[in-house]
């Protein structure tokens, strides 16, 4: 309890920030100089900064460097040597435990060892079919009619019949679910026509992720040569899906009853998730099992409790039940030993910045992403957040374009950089814009 006040009371701290006065212009200016003034040099604006601010001058917009520091040792990231020191080992060939936050693992045995993943496959079907709906590509509501090829897959399926319909929706339930291998071929060729041109889909956003040790074959895992991944790249792709699972209850349903078959032929087909963890670990959210007899008993999971969620990978273990206990003993080991603390939501505004000949002349910059920063238990309170925010920024400025760095340290040594983005566009001001400008300063 008293773990949880200083997070919290860490929390308002870092999201607090202070707002400079507005400088005061000479009311005594005349009119034309100071209209030469102002369309030469811009205007004065209002600032806002954490505990600690400094200012970058980066000249013109084009000079904005827009990538992210790379993460450094300390809070925000933790070696696999440590994890692979936490004092025990898994039952499987290989697992890892990675907090969705951040990132950081704070467990690995063999985590990058490519191994087949059989239905675990099937979060990266699922991620894609979940991107193109947020970009307005696919809708839930999407009918779709079942293939030849899609009724012909064996493995876990819905049983569904070559013409059948249904919606994107009670596709994707089967999917998460029962890991119907048929639904997987209908998402697959709704979303990219066909479903080689799906699996290439797959292998370009597992390059985009930093999937160095995959490689995908089929939408299902079904046994077939070259088709690997490991236990990292699950842990990378599982926490790009948690961006979107939390608007589905397929993931944390236990029981549904949904109509498959043709007209006038139809029955009712009951299914029962295969996530054995939702009955047996509080907080469970997700995500997906899989089995064959090549993989053996896979598993990737995630839970919630207070502000982190972990995400728990195996592959490889030697019955389901082992898989199970063996990711809650993973997870119980990253919930006892760290805290998450959650500096910022995506969109936040952390302080202000001025446009010089923008309209608007002075704009928010806001986290570009949700920023968590994993910490040991107990130190909470060695985590300090500064500022660093552009200067002599020019319009126009794009919504979204990098104007500032939020700096994470950690017993004052840097351990992190986020970027800070305009959160909204700015146009050239024009003269009349910049007149009217002038006159409210001067009044």
């Amino acid at each position: 309890m008293k773990e949880r006040k200083r997070i919290g009371q860490l929390r308002k701290r870092l999201l607090v920030f202070k707002v400079m006065n507005r400088s005061k212009i000479i009311k005594g200016m005349c009119f034309g100089l100071a209209l030469v003034v102002a369309v030469g040099g811009g205007f004065m604006g209002v600032q806002q900064f954490s505990p600690t601010e400094r200012s970058i001058d980066i000249g013109q917009p084009s000079a904005v460097v827009t990538a992210v520091m790379a993460k450094a040792s300390g809070a925000a990231e933790f070696a696999e040597s440590e994890g692979q020191n936490s004092g025990f080992s898994v039952d499987g060939k290989a697992a890892v435990l990675m907090d969705a936050g951040s990132g950081a693992v704070l467990f690995a045995q063999n985590a990058r060892e490519e191994l087949p993943p059989a239905s675990v496959t099937k979060i990266m079907t699922m991620l894609l079919i979940l991107e193109a709906v947020d970009k307005g590509q696919l809708s839930l509501s999407d009918t779709v009619t079942v293939s030849e090829r899609a009724a012909s897959m064996g493995g876990s399926q819905m049983y569904m019949e070559p013409g059948e319909q249904h919606t994107l929706d009670e596709i994707m339930t089967g999917i998460a679910m029962v890991s119907a291998n048929d639904a997987c071929i209908t998402a697959a060729e709704l979303h990219s026509g066909t479903v080689e041109i799906f699996v290439e889909n797959m292998n370009k956003r597992a390059k985009e992720l930093g999937m160095e040790n995959t490689n995908f074959v089929n939408t299902n895992g079904l046994p077939v040569a070259n088709h690997y991944t490991s236990a990292y790249d699950i842990a990378l792709m599982s926490k790009e899906l948690l961006q979107y699972t939390g608007d589905h209850d397929w993931f944390t349903t236990w029981q549904k009853t949904i109509s498959v078959g043709l007209p006038g032929k139809e029955t009712e087909f009951g299914l029962t998730n295969t996530n054995r963890l939702l009955k047996q670990y509080p907080g469970t959210t997700g995500l997906k099992t899989g089995f064959t007899q090549e993989a053996g008993y896979c598993f990737a999971g995630s839970a919630v409790k207070e502000d982190m969620t972990l995400i728990a990978v195996i592959l490889g273990s030697p019955s389901s039940q082992i898989r199970f206990a063996e990711a809650a003993k993973m997870l119980d080991y990253g919930f006892a030993m760290y805290d998450s603390v959650l500096v910022a939501k995506n969109g936040d505004p952390i302080g202000a910045v001025e446009i010089q000949k923008g309209t608007p002349s002075v704009i928010n910059a806001a986290a570009g992403e949700e920023i968590s920063i994993l910490v040991k238990k107990g130190d909470a309170e060695t985590i300090t957040v500064e500022q660093e925010l552009y200067t002599k920024l020019r319009a126009p400025i794009e919504k979204g374009q990098q104007i500032g760095e939020l700096v994470i340290k950690q017993n004052d040594a840097e351990i992190d950089r986020y970027p800070l983005v305009a959160e909204e566009a700015v146009k050239q001001a024009s003269i009349k814009d910049l007149y009217i400008h002038l006159m409210k300063n001067l009044i």
